[in-house]
């Protein structure tokens, strides 16, 4: 049995959040670069590059990559040998977010009720996704969610005879609708399978996997490469002003379904997908 402390998870998830909103991930940053030198439009090149100069101002000066500093989504896995001492998990994390969008001034969007919408002036609560796995760490991954790109997300709810044409024509029908309001470039997350809510979740999951890694299942390794070119191929572009990159990356996750059903999720990320990942 390993302990871990409420108080160290605070301080890491503080950090992350801080780091997150500030600075591009790594696998990020390749796919950006490639972009801007594959970019065929003259106008399309001039968009990302005033995109990476933004970027490259806001590490330097710590100052938000976006004015939009997301809902802290927060993945964490955590192993059956590890033991949380010094108070509650779930209180550590909305801790750490408290601390880090008020000691990194970033914007708290968040309201404690949907219809009241009363913001709660510190980002918190985070929306929380746990899972048990074996070992003695956590894996901890931290990713603000604006809500530019999030409300161009879709559920599809989809018949077992529309079939893997079904499922293209879904991701085409949120991108094309999405259009110039999720900041293109932009990176897809999808998940197909499971249930209504299981296909939301895994399509908000997708987007936090490394850009570096393929899918294990041909299929899908596929399919990712088949979507990607599909919607660079529409023209939206860089700031949906036109041009060739209209996506970073297609990200699939699938998981068993029910015989009568299969569900498709579409959840759409802006040009910086930010994310950050610790183990402790």
């Amino acid at each position: 049995m390993r302990v871990i402390t409420a108080k160290e998870i605070t301080q890491n998830i503080k950090q992350m959040c801080i780091e997150a909103n500030h600075v591009l991930s790594s696998d990020m940053k390749d796919v950006f670069e490639a972009a801007v030198k594959e970019e065929a439009s003259p106008l399309g090149k001039k968009i990302l590059n005033q995109l990476e100069e933004n970027l490259k101002i806001a590490k330097e000066d710590m100052i938000p990559i976006c004015q939009d500093t997301g809902m802290a989504v927060i993945f964490v896995k955590i192993g059956q040998e590890v033991y949380i001492e010094g108070g509650s998990l779930t209180d550590a994390i909305n801790q750490g977010v408290r601390e880090g969008y008020g000691e990194g001034y970033l914007r708290k969007s968040v309201v404690s009720d949907p219809i009241e919408r009363i913001n709660t002036k510190d980002n918190t609560p985070a929306v929380i996704h746990y899972e048990i796995i074996q070992g003695d760490q956590m894996e901890i991954t931290v990713a603000p969610k604006g809500f530019g790109s999030e409300n161009m997300s879709r559920v599809f709810m989809l018949k077992p005879a529309d079939g893997i044409e079904g499922v293209k024509e879904a991701i085409l029908t949120a991108v094309k609708d999405a259009g110039p309001n999720a900041c293109p470039p932009m990176v897809v997350g999808v998940g197909i399978g499971g249930t209504f809510e299981k296909c939301a979740l895994m399509a908000k999951h997708a987007l936090i996997r490394n850009l570096k890694e393929v899918s294990p299942i041909p299929y899908v390794r596929e399919l990712e490469k088949e979507m990607l070119k599909k919607i660079n191929g529409l023209g939206i572009g860089p700031g949906g002003l036109g041009g060739t990159i209209t996506a970073l990356a297609v990200n699939i996750e699938t998981y068993p379904t029910h015989i009568a059903g299969l569900p498709v999720a579409v959840n759409i990320c802006c040009h910086v997908n930010r994310h950050v990942h610790r183990v402790i």
